[in-house]
């Protein structure tokens, strides 16, 4: 009887020994594919203002990528020129703890095409903006707009600095934004200097990084013809959403959408053309 019993103790111990290993090496797993899912996934957003507004209009968005478990960051340049934009937006970019999705709204394209070239960008989001090759200006692109297209209400430069004509603001620049919110965003400008729209880029972020554009089919500041080209001279890939040029005012959920398919498919995209590229050598 001893002696079963001392068998049954040994064979009771064994047993909660493999238990206590399966255990580990479930949990060593879990770690291990919970590790491996972070790292495809990028958590670090930045986003980047166009000409004629700050910040703030990013707020909807933000709260959305915000409350799916993003680390966000808005960057506040002084669209004075886009070499100062660009210095601006480097600083956000060095502070952030790994990886980087790079979200610019219009003019703020050009700003994440020269800054997208830093090593911790892993993906360009394009939001109505302007895609800039190599030595072009946002000036140079809409210097000559094709017959027909909408002219946004710029008006004659005061000291550097450019403004749209408040009356015409809303339905050019926030069609769908409400009457009240469009007027606030009319009165409350901001002066985007003359050298910012003529700063050119230096190298094309888009032609190492992979990207994604929102396209708007309702624009009357960038035409949608010119954010096609642009987009598809990228390669970007593209979305098509029937809004005005404040789409990240109007649409946010929208924009934060094709901002987290970005942050899923950014670093699996570079593995991609990485290999696509070693393998034409």
């Amino acid at each position: 009887m001893k002696n079963n019993a001392m068998v049954m103790g040994v064979k009771t111990r064994m047993i909660y020994s493999v238990l206590a290993i399966m255990t580990i090496m479930l949990g060593i797993g879990e770690n291990t594919m919970a590790q491996t899912k972070s790292t495809t996934v990028v958590k670090n957003i930045v986003l980047v203002h166009g000409g004629f507004v700050d910040g703030s209009g990013w707020q909807r968005v933000y709260n959305t990528l915000k409350k799916d478990g993003y680390t966000v960051t808005i960057v506040q340049n002084p669209t004075i020129s886009l070499a100062d934009d660009v210095a601006f937006t480097k600083r956000a970019i060095a502070a952030q703890n790994g990886p980087v999705i790079l979200v610019g709204h219009s003019y703020g394209g050009a700003v994440i095409t020269e800054a997208g070239n830093d090593p911790k960008v892993a993906g360009l989001v394009y939001i109505a903006a302007f895609a800039l090759d190599k030595g072009e200006s946002v000036s140079s692109l809409i210097k000559d707009p094709p017959p027909g297209a909408p002219v946004p209400p710029i008006l004659p430069p005061v000291d550097g600095f450019l403004l749209l004509d408040k009356a015409k603001f809303p339905a050019s620049f926030a069609g769908d934004v409400s009457p009240e919110e469009a007027e606030f965003m009319a009165d409350s400008q901001v002066p985007w200097g003359v050298n910012a729209l003529g700063g050119t880029i230096s190298e094309a972020a888009w032609k190492a990084k992979p990207s994604w554009y929102l396209l708007t089919t309702e624009d009357r500041m960038l035409p949608p013809d010119a954010q096609r080209l642009m987009s598809k001279r990228a390669g970007a890939t593209v979305v098509e959403v029937r809004s005005s040029h404040a789409v990240y005012v109007s649409q946010p959920k929208a924009v934060a959408h094709l901002i987290e398919k970005a942050a899923t498919g950014a670093l699996e995209a570079a593995n991609d053309r990485e290999t696509t590229t070693a393998a034409a050598r």
